[in-house]
């Protein structure tokens, strides 16, 4: 049993604006909106939603199996992956195209401005569950990218009867009300942030407790004041790790979700899996890239009890899992 991770694997290029983006946008000129931004640094870091997620869940000793597409340009990415104990046999290079890229600008108040670049990614829609021989996985996360793709794998999971996450995020405003209204119903988890959830009940035209109705688990992040999991009729509040520093906002999310889903399959409670998920976050944002913070299960379990206090349960993560 295992878990699948599908989603983008990317090139990341993070640059730095010395300044307010909010300085340089007149609100009524916004119908001729044209601005630039010039940075002062920038850094190209191994990124994508999936490759993301999948670092800090092995980390905390998970397995965890990634399907995605990339270019031709991987070579690097790729053993770097197996370097950290990542399986890479279900990343599928497509020989004509490039790996999706990122590229972001982040402000002073952490604010940003991003594109993504498809490349590869556009083919994860020709690829299922079932013809890469997946379907006995514990759990599958969709998350964000190739939207067809998306929707195929929700459809497919719901059909083979395999539990599956949602995590529409960044993808939000290319899945229409249609898309989400298939795509969320009958999901184990579905993970937003405290916009993104106000734009799924836009879209879909559901209330917060008809979003509840449709899954078994709902989280929703809210930055600064913690998080929400919704679960068996109650809400769980999680607060925040305390920060040291912050160099990059960039991947906090993902690291979330990798430390949550982690301490889930440990069978941790959870109080304790929001908690685990949000020190994770906090490890990202002290570092610039999304797969640069570094820990052992050791490390993490002291720092843990010294925010949290003792819990003896983190010893089962303890125990990296072996390569799937």
């Amino acid at each position: 049993m295992s878990l699948v991770i599908t989603g983008s694997v990317a090139y990341d290029y993070l640059m730095s604006y010395p300044g307010r983006f909010r300085d340089h946008i007149l609100p009524e000129q916004l119908n001729n909106l044209s601005v630039s931004f010039l940075a002062d640094s920038m850094r190209r870091e191994r990124g994508g939603v999936a490759a993301n997620i999948a670092y800090t869940n092995r980390l905390l000793g998970g397995s965890p199996i990634i399907l995605a597409t990339v270019g031709h340009d991987f070579g690097d990415y790729r053993r770097w992956l197996e370097d950290q104990g990542i399986s890479t046999e279900q990343i599928i290079e497509i020989p004509e195209d490039l790996t999706a890229t990122f590229f972001v600008s982040t402000d002073q108040e952490q604010n940003q401005i991003a594109n993504f670049y498809t490349g590869a990614m556009v083919h994860a829609q020709e690829y299922s569950l079932a013809d890469r021989g997946l379907t006995g996985s514990e759990l599958v996360l969709i998350s964000p990218n190739d939207p067809i793709a998306m929707v195929n794998y929700a459809r497919e999971c719901k059909a083979l009867g395999i539990p599956f996450a949602y995590d529409p995020s960044q993808q939000l405003a290319r899945l229409s009300g249609e898309d989400l209204a298939a795509g969320i119903p009958g999901a184990k988890f579905l993970l937003c942030n405290e916009y993104e959830i106000a734009v799924v009940q836009n879209k879909t035209g559901w209330t917060l407790q008809e979003v509840r109705d449709q899954v078994e688990t709902l989280i929703v992040t809210q930055g600064k004041k913690g998080s929400s999991i919704y679960h068996n009729g109650q809400e769980i509040l999680i607060p925040i790790a305390p920060i040291e520093r912050i160099d990059d906002p960039t991947g906090a999310g993902d690291a979330f979700r990798g430390g949550l889903f982690a301490a889930w399959m440990a069978g941790l409670p959870w109080d304790v899996a929001g908690r685990v998920g949000a020190l994770c976050s906090t490890y990202a944002l002290e570092q610039i890239g999304t797969t640069s913070h570094r820990f052992t299960p050791d490390e993490f379990i002291s720092r843990y009890e010294s925010y949290f206090g003792a819990q003896p349960e983190l010893a089962r993560l303890r125990q990296p899992a072996a390569v799937a």
